[in-house]
């Protein structure tokens, strides 16, 4: 997962820095119905949300009982550390290293009732293209998935594959969540399910 950005923090000031950033955004949700709804039901489903929003949307789920598909790419290792101090327990893999693993991994998680989240365009690229792993897993597990996406008022921009969104002090973070999506049997349901989250995680990254 390419977050090189997190490198130089770690070597430094380290992902303190970043917890101590997050503490001065402030969150606008629309949509916190469908995220409601699935909890409140306790029915397990799949955060999807573009590799470039991961970090402001770490920070509004902290501590929340979440498991995080992780890298086994060594930048994965920063995302991990950061993610461990917000309370997220993770799954390892990915569509370059381990990526059966993963997807084995999500399933049983999402089976045994948890959360998971997922960036389908992770953890390199291209930008914005929805793998079939997320639905893969959430057809398996007869989950549905839950597109989120997020955006800063005032934002780095970094010069990576995703452009990743690091939001300024006190930025104000417009967060939307999308309709669930449950994905059908068969092939075709896959191919539906990637094609339905791939136009709803760009409208809800066009309005938020």
């Amino acid at each position: 997962m390419k977050l090189r950005w997190l490198e130089p923090l770690a070597g430094t000031l380290g992902v303190t820095l970043v917890r101590l950033l997050a503490r001065t955004w402030r969150y606008r949700v629309e949509g916190a119905e469908h995220y409601d709804g699935l909890r409140a039901d306790r029915r397990p489903f799949i955060f999807a949300l573009w590799h470039s929003r991961i970090l402001p949307l770490l920070a509004l789920h902290r501590r929340q009982d979440i498991v995080l598909l992780i890298s086994r790419h060594r930048d994965g290792e920063y995302l991990a550390t950061l993610g461990e101090r917000w309370g997220y327990r993770f799954v390892r893999g990915s569509s370059k290293r381990g990526g059966e693993v993963g997807l084995l991994g999500i399933v049983r998680s999402l089976r045994e009732g948890n959360v998971v989240a997922i960036t389908p365009d992770g953890p390199q690229g291209p930008p914005e293209k929805v793998k079939p792993g997320v639905v893969a897993a959430a057809q398996h597990a007869d989950a549905v998935i839950l597109p989120i996406s997020a955006r800063a008022s005032r934002a780095w921009y970094l010069r990576s594959w995703d452009r990743f969104c690091i939001p300024k002090p006190f930025a104000r973070i417009d967060v939307r969540y999308a309709p669930p999506i449950v994905v059908a049997a068969g092939k075709d349901g896959l191919r539906e399910g990637a094609t339905t989250l791939e136009q709803r995680l760009r409208e809800v990254s066009r309005v938020a």
